[in-house]
């Protein structure tokens, strides 16, 4: 049932939210210890950079805090530091740090202090045209207006390269045929705004803003590009971000990279071109090579060649060579193209209008090219090169004065990329007939909404200004670092003792057999899942980070071609089991699970622009495929853990957007084609669930409210005025939905007992949030009515109708339930609530104790792999879920099965 304007109350909510913000007490005084860090993967062997956030409890630390780092011998390392939310008393919550070392030590200790200074701290000048960046190494020019992002980077004196731009490849319309053609017409980074974010001494960070232009002054895909430099660095850092602004019918990408023009100033056979392939295998060539030839030029020239270093003068060589020089080729063009994840392809041509040679071929490329010579290069790198296939690295033009470098996102030699809608609508014009589709492929259709128009990627890349060509040993090095960029991480301890993420997970225990049992359940669901990512290919441009919804046991594959099926898309939280299991192990492998998955559900599964921004697709065929557009996708509560852990500022930009998706309810009502009771969007009484829809909506207002963003104020008032009329409803959260105003930020009261409970509300994000916000905020109605549905979820037939008024009815999910009720039990301290917590997370309908727990090989499909009929990704989740929460809450109170 739900809520009608009849069950409510004349007047909407009386009480202003502003009331509320005085009723927040100041936390009990804690001491803030040193927090000692380490690598994610172990200590980095060459100069590494990087970003990460660290919590402090609640009231241990001041809001101002400056802070020091040292290395494991005790040497002061500089810092740049800077908070990135606050505890309601106004005590830091998180801060975010930054460094760049030479020489990494195994670990290091942050602590209150004075950051000590960098020997070349990064600079900033903010010009009218321009911003300069200088890192005490290297030095880049930023554009403000025009095509160039950057328009030149030198190294000292040395100009290494100029002219970076974006470029996209349009093509207007898809081949349906071998012999059908398409117009293909080039469109070039077009900048609207630049902002500088951080000036340093450590990082630097500088915003550009702008559209995709044609020469014709046509414009598209709207991008958004952050440059990081840090002091004494080398290298540029991009993350580059675009947002499709086409329905998928029409105008397709085909083509879309960064582009760079490299000064070529020593001799062709000093000039060098590599790329690093599987490992630290290398195609290592010379644009003109004197290895190989007829007559030898001599061995001492021959290795110098093969080094990468300056050849000796000409005239010391044998003479047979010198005189001949004019007659060996110079090869000027290199590609590099990866066109599926277990394949790429190198080739290389004289010049344009001239055959390709095949080079060599292997499977996964590190996504790493160089070119340049013995007086200064410029190295060139793609994260998720091979799992965001197709991709390409291109050198052109090297054996002229100017060579040109293009870091293909999308290659050009993959043909278009297809966001067109996969089926056409098989008569599902109607609700109803929709409805029946639902029931059978359980894909939503509905005409019109399966649109990728407002869908996002985002990409990371980086550029190093070399002094010459590098050794093997050392571009491998940056191979590296592309594939795996170094991340340093808290303790366990610290991240359980701060009590961030509502202090529900803890470390991995194994000291009982119980304990034990679910601890090899876990690790067995995750390999099993980063195993199918491998064998079944979950990789590409779109999908990767992605993982799929449900299994078909008779074709031993996954239900890639199922409606409602196949992409996963958030279904059930699995980014929060992820990260939880993350946050209580530290175990790398699930960290870089989870932030594959954070990057992909983050920008393509949620839409940025257009009528549906701030919504998310449910699971489907094709990521935007499905009619339902929903928070419980889009919900900030899947992106906190990556923003609060690495402070990337995307991150952060996809939180900011969704402060005010509560406006989205005007433009599409979730239960349209449900609905039994005449409904109109009003702005002064939208129906809004008190579940999926209020959890995602309460995730982005606290999240904007503890990062005192721009939009913080409206965000506290929002979230503790719904709050309030929430516990002030006579069955709290039971009730289903609200009339909420969107002036006011409060949901209208209700005079009646309302039950309209559904086994999706709380499984999106609402444990967590809700766990977070009672222990801000001190509203014992709010908590009240938290741990009334907590308990009576899974509670039994009589006490729900005793307490609410009506049966719940024939719920599922009851072992992801497990959670709520130990949540209940802890907080109002019943041991039969967690004897009933074990109880349910052993007997509920989810993973069983006594299942087989293992994966068959399966040899019958295209190729190996192994198959766990029995698990699907929906109980996957919860079951992570419930194990790491009530572990967490009632651990101590664990029985056997």
């Amino acid at each position: 049932m739900e809520v009608s304007r009849r069950t409510v109350l004349a007047g909407m909510a009386a009480v202003p939210a502003v009331s509320l913000l005085d009723n927040i007490q100041p936390a009990a005084a804690a001491e803030a210890s040193d927090v000692k860090l380490s690598w994610l993967e172990g200590k980095p062997t060459t100069a590494a950079v990087t970003t990460w956030g660290t919590p402090w409890p609640k009231g241990a630390v001041p809001a101002n805090q400056s802070f020091a780092l040292k290395s494991a011998d005790g040497a002061d390392v500089p810092v740049q530091s800077w908070p990135t939310a606050y505890w309601p008393d106004g005590s830091l919550k998180w801060s975010a740090h930054a460094i760049a070392v030479d020489a990494p030590a195994e670990s290091y200790t942050l602590g209150p202090g004075t950051a000590t200074a960098p020997a070349h701290p990064v600079t900033v000048q903010n010009e009218k045209l321009y911003v300069d960046v200088d890192t005490g190494v290297i030095k880049a020019r930023i554009r403000k207006s025009g095509t160039e992002l950057i328009s030149h980077i030198w190294r000292g004196d040395v100009l290494i390269a100029h002219k970076g731009v974006l470029v996209n490849l349009k093509q207007d319309k898809i081949a349906e045929d071998e012999v059908g053609g398409a117009v293909r017409e080039q469109y070039d980074s077009d900048i609207q705004k630049v902002t500088v974010e951080q000036a340093g001494p450590v990082r630097a960070v500088v915003k550009i803003e702008g559209r995709h232009k044609s020469r014709k002054g046509l414009t598209w895909l709207p991008f958004s590009v952050r440059l990081y430099f840090v002091a004494g660095a080398e290298n540029v850092r991009m993350v580059h971000t675009f947002v499709y602004d086409r329905d998928g019918q029409k105008d397709y990408i085909a083509g879309l990279g960064v582009r760079f023009s490299v000064p070529m100033r020593d001799a062709a056979y000093d000039r060098h071109v590599r790329f690093v392939g599987e490992g630290h295998g290398m195609v290592s060539e010379a644009v003109q090579g004197i290895t190989g030839l007829r007559r030898d030029p001599g061995a001492v020239v021959r290795a110098a060649q093969i080094a990468g270093t300056k050849l000796p003068d000409p005239a010391t060589w044998d003479q047979r060579v010198t005189t001949r020089l004019q007659y060996i080729p110079e090869w000027g063009d290199y590609s590099l193209s990866q066109l599926t994840a277990d394949g790429f392809t190198v080739k290389k041509r004289t010049a344009k209008g001239y055959g390709w040679v095949s080079v060599d071929q292997g499977k996964r490329a590190s996504g790493l090219g160089y070119v340049g010579g013995v007086s200064g290069g410029f190295a060139f790198g793609l994260r998720d090169f091979w799992q965001r296939h197709p991709t390409q690295l291109d050198v052109r033009k090297a054996a002229t004065d100017e060579a040109e470098v293009t870091v293909w996102l999308w290659s050009p030699a993959a043909g278009a990329m297809d966001t067109r809608f996969y089926h056409d609508g098989m008569g599902q014009d109607t609700y109803p007939e929709q409805l029946e589709g639902l029931n059978i492929t359980y894909e939503d259709y509905e005409p019109g909404f399966g649109t990728p128009y407002g869908i996002a990627r985002t990409s990371e890349l980086t550029f190093w200004a070399l002094e010459a060509t590098p050794s093997a040993a050392r571009l491998g090095d940056l191979a590296d670092q592309v594939r795996t960029p170094p991340q340093l991480i808290n303790p366990v301890d610290q991240l359980v003792s701060s009590r961030v993420f509502g202090g529900l997970f803890s470390p991995v225990d194994r000291s009982v057999p119980a304990k034990k049992a679910i601890e090899d359940h876990l690790d067995f669901l995750f390999d099993y899942y980063r195993g199918q990512v491998e064998s079944r290919h979950w990789y590409g441009f779109w999908d990767y980070g992605d993982i799929m919804h449900t299994f078909d046991e008779d074709r031993l594959v996954w239900r890639y071609d199922v409606g409602g099926y196949a992409w996963d898309n958030s279904e059930l939280s699995p980014d929060l089991w992820l990260w939880y299991a993350f946050l209580r192990s530290g175990r790398a492998d699930i960290f870089r699970f989870a932030e594959a998955m954070t990057r992909h559900t983050g920008e393509v599964d949620v839409y940025h622009l257009g009528q549906w921004a701030g919504l998310g697709t449910r699971h489907g065929v094709q990521h935007w495929a499905d009619s339902a557009k929903q928070q419980r996708i889009s919900t900030a509560a899947y992106r906190r853990f990556y923003y609060y852990l690495t402070a990337d500022e995307r991150t952060g930009d996809l939180l900011s957007e969704l402060v005010d998706s509560d406006k989205t309810f005007l433009v599409l009502d979730p239960l349209r084609k449900i609905r039994t009771e005449p409904y109109t969007p009003d702005p002064h009484a939208l129906s809004i669930g008190l579940g999926t829809d209020w959890s995602g909506l309460a995730a982005a207002w606290l999240t904007e409210w503890e990062r005192q963003g721009p939009k913080a104020a409206v965000a506290k008032a929002k979230l503790l005025g719904t709050m309030e009329t929430i516990g002030a409803m006579p069955n709290g959260f039971v009730t289903g939905s609200g009339l909420y105003d969107l002036d006011t930020g409060r949901f209208a009261p209700v005079t009646e007992k309302i039950v309209s409970v559904s086994h999706l509300s709380a499984m999106f994000g609402e444990v967590e949030i809700c766990a977070e916000l009672i222990d801000l905020v001190d509203m014992p109605a709010f908590e009240a009515a938290w741990l009334q549905y907590c308990r009576l979820f899974n509670g039994t037939r009589a006490e729900q109708t005793e307490e609410c008024g009506a049966y719940f009815g024939n719920l599922i999910l009851r072992q992801g339930h497990a959670r709520l009720t130990a949540y209940a039990a802890v907080r109002l301290n019943r041991d039969d609530l967690a004897a009933r917590a074990w109880k349910d997370f052993y007997t509920g309908d989810g993973y069983a104790p006594n299942l087989p727990w293992t994966a068959e090989d399966v040899n019958t499909t295209l190729n190996p792999t192994k198959a766990a009929k029995w698990v699907s990704t929906n109980t996957t989740a919860l079951y992570g879920l419930a194990a790491i929460q009530t572990l967490a809450l009632v651990g101590d109170k664990i029985v056997n099965p």
